[in-house]
């Protein structure tokens, strides 16, 4: 039986992961950044203790602290079994057991949940989604997303996709979306090609680049979209 996910679900990475997952250099991280439904992660939590801003947009952050917490703990079991019933579609190295991961993203999104009400006053946590976002054109250099697009690629339509890809284009110089497959199946996401194709028309060059990071087997790829030269 394959197990899938029907919605999506509160699962938060920490910077560790950020750094892995998107090939964020020093300078990097220096630069005005923009996390696209980045959930409970601790990615904007761990670079405000670094001095650094990011500025993080979710439908989630429109719930209190407490309300999310909840949530975590309500769909952490079922992604614990999606991992058993799943196991032999995940690289267990580093982490070795379903078990293991949980506890570190728990950690991650306790980290997140304990900065959250800081980070809401300061506008770093923005109740705001895809595809529109109420920034200005080029206002961050640089827009990631994280486990959304392409890895629910059953539950948003490719005209999502292309709309969501459009805005954080228009609103950053460069993006980086990781992974490229779909959820608990490890098969590239049917979006990703035609998308590639429709960004080039729009003038954009849309480059698979391999990353350091693979648990998903197969999930060692991120999308990296500039304006074509």
């Amino acid at each position: 039986m394959v197990f899938k996910l029907e919605k999506v679900v509160p699962w938060g990475r920490s910077f560790a992961d950020y750094r892995k997952m998107f090939n964020l250099s020093d300078r990097d991280l220096e630069l005005k950044i923009l996390d696209c439904g980045g959930g409970p992660a601790s990615f904007n939590a761990e670079m405000a203790k670094m001095g650094n801003r990011v500025i993080s947009c979710d439908p989630l952050y429109n719930f209190e602290k407490t309300a999310i917490a909840d949530r975590i703990n309500d769909t952490y079991p079922s992604i614990i079994k999606g991992l058993k019933t799943n196991f032999d579609l995940f690289v267990w190295q580093e982490i070795q057991t379903p078990e293991d991961l949980g506890k570190l993203r728990l950690s991650a999104m306790k980290l997140f949940l304990a900065d959250f009400e800081k980070g809401r006053e300061q506008n770093r946590y923005l109740n705001q989604e895809l595809p529109n976002l109420p920034f200005d054109s080029n206002q961050f250099d640089l827009a990631l997303c994280s486990h959304l697009l392409f890895t629910y690629s059953e539950q948003f339509s490719y005209d999502f996709h292309l709309l969501s890809i459009r805005e954080m284009c228009r609103v950053a110089k460069e993006v980086r979306i990781f992974p490229l497959v779909d959820n608990f199946t490890g098969t590239p996401s049917p979006h990703l090609a035609p998308l590639q194709q429709a960004l080039k028309l729009d003038g954009y060059q849309a480059t698979i680049t391999t990353v350091d990071y693979e648990f998903q087997k197969g999930g060692n790829q991120m999308l990296v979209i500039n304006k074509a030269n």
